[in-house]
């Protein structure tokens, strides 16, 4: 009965007047709704999911980062925060048609790796249990467990005749938050830096990362939040501060409780406070990773570069509810040093379909950076220089979605022991036409979103008495323009995208995550735009 207990218990800052007889007539009814259902309903229904529905429901309605973290959900929650767990280091994933268990990518240097664990490789067995018909979370489960622990995990790498069972022990696994970093123009002095998450201890790593970047020349600093979704406020407010004076003011939080109001400033000296940083941010930049690129910003000490932030301006804190659960809930706003908050989405009004509305740019306020240049809020962090997002066409990620390049792949690396270094190779003329035939003497399918979107259109022009001969005939004959055409073809078409994806798969195979971002950014044509405006 943990709904109950929520509702039941005083809580600072609640409306006064008859709030306290609405809960108890709501309470009620909530009761007597399920004593109703557990007696009449035609099916046994079980307490616990029946009121796991009323919390998730409740919850649903206020924020989509405000949740009930049951037992068996904590440890999932604290990897995403701390980036620690204990397992083998790899990650899983299922195949498409099969539904096999199969290692994705193996960490560098963690158990998996080190006893011989191949990404392609099929997982059979563990302590001798099959993992037939097991659901990917349920065989991640499993594999996860005490450090120090030993299990057997049966696997069968592809290609062999045999299974092979291995005996592995867990570790403690930290996954790093800056997977790569480096030198990119060592004539221009730029270093690159990719934050991937800012998890707890991730400043400890930045400040390593910089430090060595400084010792071998770096006078410029690119520094990558795409894709961070964010993370601790302790962490940002210290990243924040290697490049601000001590002191600087990084973020406030404001709620109702006089708890979760809060100023924070950064709390050492920087480690520079001239050089020349720059930013790359996109569309899924969220939270934390927002006050970083944020504060940044409005303080003028660096330029933001890319797209639009998610706009995620939300503090969410965690608070223990009986039987050793959880509820991570949302506490406050926060505000960073122009005043503005950056929350882009009103979770509390919503539009006729259930989507959060937002807030239109006419509605924002303006607000101004330390030296005086406009900023709004209301909508993410908008970069100075908004970079355009190449279009891909869509062959490109349906055969990311498939298994046929990862299988392709897996093929290729048993056949080669060694590729070029990360930011050497590239795929010879004659490789990339084995590769595309190797694709199409599969049943790979692509275009069908179009052909369901046609088919969608059909069905309603017919629904509004659109049959005529000309109506009918245009849908024919684009229906016959969307049809899949050769495969090769259309692969040696679009070459030009597609080939990063493999390229960057097979030196992932070889030089694991660290080496496959490092042949991404040497390919990357936004941070080669950056380079070209540095001095």
């Amino acid at each position: 009965m943990v709904l109950l207990w929520l509702c039941a218990q005083p809580q600072p800052g609640r409306a006064q007047g008859n709030s306290g007889f609405d809960m108890t007539r709501n309470l009620d009814i909530l009761a007597d709704i399920y004593r109703q259902l557990d007696m009449y309903y035609v099916d046994t229904l079980s307490a616990d999911t029946v009121m796991r529905w009323a919390i998730d429901g409740m919850l649903r309605e206020v924020d989509p980062f405000t949740n009930f973290l049951p037992t068996d959900r904590q440890d999932e929650f604290r990897t995403m925060t701390t980036g620690r767990y204990a397992g083998i280091g790899a990650t899983i994933g299922a195949r498409r048609k099969t539904g096999q268990i199969i290692v994705t990518e193996p960490y560098e240097g963690c158990p998996a790796q080190k006893a011989g664990v191949r990404a392609g490789d099929i997982i059979l067995s563990i302590d001798g249990k099959s993992v037939k018909d097991w659901s990917v979370s349920k065989v991640s489960e499993a594999l996860r467990g005490d450090a120090g622990t030993t299990f057997e995990l049966q696997i069968q790498h592809p290609g062999a005749k045999k299974p092979v069972a291995l005996k592995i022990v867990r570790e403690n696994i930290q996954l790093p938050a800056v997977p790569w970093y480096g030198m990119i123009d060592a004539e221009k002095g730029v270093g690159y830096l990719y934050l991937s998450s800012v998890t707890d201890n991730c400043a400890r790593e930045v400040r390593y990362a910089v430090n060595d970047l400084m010792n071998r020349g770096m006078k410029s600093l690119i520094f990558d939040l795409r894709e961070n979704t964010g993370g601790a406020v302790s962490q940002a407010v210290e990243i924040v501060g290697m490049f601000v004076p001590k002191g600087s003011m990084v973020v406030a939080t404001k709620g109702k409780v006089p708890a979760t109001c809060f100023e924070y400033q950064t709390p050492a000296d920087p480690i520079d406070t001239l050089m020349s940083l720059h930013v790359m941010v996109d569309g899924t930049t969220a939270s934390a990773a927002e006050i970083i690129s944020g504060a940044w910003q409005d303080l003028d000490r660096a330029t933001v570069w890319g797209q639009r932030t998610y706009g995620k301006g939300l503090v969410q804190a965690i608070r223990d509810v009986p039987y050793r659960g959880e509820l991570k809930i949302t506490t406050a706003r926060y505000y960073i040093p122009s005043g503005r908050c950056i929350q882009a989405y009103d979770y509390r009004h919503k539009t006729v379909d259930g989507a959060a509305t937002t807030l239109p740019d006419s509605l924002t306020r303006e607000f101004h950076t330390r030296l005086g240049r406009p900023v709004r809020d209301g909508g993410g962090i908008l970069p100075d220089s908004v970079l355009a997002i190449d279009s891909v066409p869509t062959m490109v990620s349906d055969l990311l979605y498939s298994d046929y390049l990862f299988d392709y792949v897996t093929t290729y690396a048993r056949q080669h022991s060694t590729v070029a270094a990360p930011g050497e190779f590239k795929m010879t003329d004659e490789e990339y036409a084995a590769f595309a035939d190797s694709i199409a003497a599969t049943d790979f399918k692509y275009n069908g979103r179009s052909a369901i979107i046609l088919d969608q259109l059909r069905q309603m022009a017919r629904i509004e008495g659109y049959t005529d001969p000309e109506t009918t005939g245009t849908l024919e004959k684009l229906s016959l323009s969307l049809k899949q055409g050769d495969v090769k073809a259309d692969l040696m078409r679009h070459r030009v995208h597609v080939q990063p994806y493999v390229e960057e798969e097979i030196i992932s195979r070889y030089y694991y995550q660290k080496g496959a971002l490092q042949h991404q950014v040497a390919r990357d044509k936004d941070i080669q735009r950056i380079i070209q405006t540095i001095q």
